[in-house]
């Protein structure tokens, strides 16, 4: 990797020197000073890989530039020279991040050791940085996808809440990616570099999960015959997200609030009070006005984790991110099944635009898995999901959801309904000919492809090979 070299020395002869060494045995550009603020300066503008500093300079000396390098930009790599070899300058230098250290006179074979080890180095961490930087992308945002306006405001919030150490609470139905947003604020928090704790409290037993939440001690109970760790132990510094906190118990209730009032907590059958550094995120498909109004969840509680708020809306409501997803569940599931699987055929989208999908995002996930599972071409078609003839869109039923609509949008809707069911049959019984079709049905060719294309039918999953136009 090419990268550049910063020089700082107040002697002018090994300013020349080094640049003519890194110049003339080496790839890397190489920039050079005598003044330590200068040098200060230029890291703040960037693209500089490694500065080499002398120790003894009378504006600043080398210790003293490196904190300040660090303090601008931890990436850049720094080696200090001095002509006072001593092993408690280098402990100080390397302490304070120095990657190396060199004693003049130094050989010049020594000097381009150094600078290739340190560039090499430089290159893959900045390969891991990019890496992890596309890692946290993927895991907190690839599955929580949209192009909707409702979403964007969404990552708009995430962005914003992430670097914060406000609580959230998420609501939603279940398989609308509340939990996808707790990773999605995780990853993008100053915490990301410790743990995301995810507890459900409808999977834990209500006798084990106060163990498994505080931690016990030896002796607690029966069985507990060594001191446990718990989850909050496990996230100090970090995330603790409560999926479905709706269903904990009013006593945890209780001992969740003063953990997230206190920032303490008392392990299982100990004495001693404990602290965490934790950032509580919660989510549930519950509505805890309800809850509260019926006693069973405490309003204080409920107060403590609301001070940011994300509803994820069904996928009902954002039916134009259908197609986004469709795609990416069927790269997805097509890698992992060693398929070569490129696209869904438009009447198979279709069908997939116009489900309820009360099951949400997570049920229109399986149905693209199932559909991969059994798809025999490289695209996806209606056959291949196994679907369900819903009631809502059987052309003689009239949907139930219909008559909340405004009688001009109702009517439309209905038409398009039909339309789709009537071509869908149309084109199957004459195997993807338009033009039988069309004889069949009583209307002109080009009206039938008008009426198509507003459909967004194709003749591709119908035709036969025998088949013409």
């Amino acid at each position: 990797m090419k990268g550049c070299v910063l020089v700082v020395d107040d002697e002018r002869d090994m300013l020349l020197l080094l640049e003519r060494i890194i110049t003339e045995d080496t790839e890397h550009r190489v920039e050079t000073t005598s003044d330590p603020h200068d040098a200060l300066g230029r890291i703040e503008t960037g693209g500089v890989d490694l500065v080499i500093t002398d120790l003894k300079m009378p504006k600043m000396d080398g210790i003293n530039l490196l904190e300040k390098i660090k303090a601008l930009d931890p990436t850049v790599a720094v080696v200090v020279m001095t002509a006072f070899g001593t092993i408690e300058t280098a402990v100080e230098a390397t302490r304070k991040g120095a990657c190396d250290y060199i004693t003049k006179p130094f050989r010049r074979e020594r000097i381009l050791v150094t600078i290739e080890n340190v560039m090499s180095f430089q290159s893959v961490t900045r390969e891991n940085r990019v890496l992890r930087a596309a890692l946290e992308e993927k895991d907190g945002f690839a599955s929580l996808l949209g192009g909707t306006p409702i979403m964007r405001k969404i990552f708009e919030r995430i962005k914003q809440v992430a670097p914060t150490q406000g609580t959230v609470l998420i609501t939603g139905p279940s398989g609308t990616g509340k939990e996808l947003v707790a990773k999605a604020l995780h990853a993008s928090s100053n915490r990301r570099d410790k743990t995301l704790v995810t507890l459900n409290c409808t999977v834990i037993p209500e006798n084990v999960l106060e163990s498994e939440l505080f931690g016990h001690v030896k002796g607690a109970f029966t069985g507990a015959w060594k001191d446990k760790r718990g989850m909050i132990e496990d996230a100090h510094g970090g995330t603790l997200f409560l999926d479905e906190i709706g269903d904990l118990s009013p006593v945890l209730q209780t001992k969740l609030l003063r953990l997230i009032q206190e920032g303490e907590y008392r392990p299982v059958g100990g004495n001693g009070i404990r602290r965490a550094d934790i950032r509580f995120i919660a989510a549930t498909n519950r509505m805890l006005n309800e809850e509260i109004a019926r006693g069973r969840f405490r309003e204080d509680l409920y107060y403590r984790l609301n001070v940011i708020h994300f509803d994820m809306p069904p996928l009902a409501d954002r039916r134009g991110d259908i197609p986004l997803l469709s795609q990416h569940f069927l790269k997805k599931y097509a890698t992992l099944n060693g398929k070569t699987i490129t696209r869904i055929c438009p009447m198979a989208m279709q069908r997939l635009m116009t489900r309820d999908y009360p099951g949400n995002v997570r049920e229109l996930e399986n149905i693209i898995e199932r559909g991969v599972i059994f798809c025999r071409t490289d695209t996806l078609v209606t056959e291949d999901l196994f679907l369900e003839e819903p009631h809502s869109e059987t052309p003689g039923a009239f949907p139930p959801t219909m008559g909340d609509l405004p009688f001009r949008e109702a009517k439309d809707r209905m038409i398009d309904l039909f339309h789709r069911h009537y071509i869908d049959q149309l084109l199957r019984n004459n195997a993807g000919n338009v033009s039988r079709a069309a004889q069949q049905a009583g209307i002109q060719r080009q009206y039938l492809h008008r009426l198509m294309k507003e459909s967004g039918i194709t003749t591709e999953e119908y035709r036969h090979p025998e088949a013409g136009e």
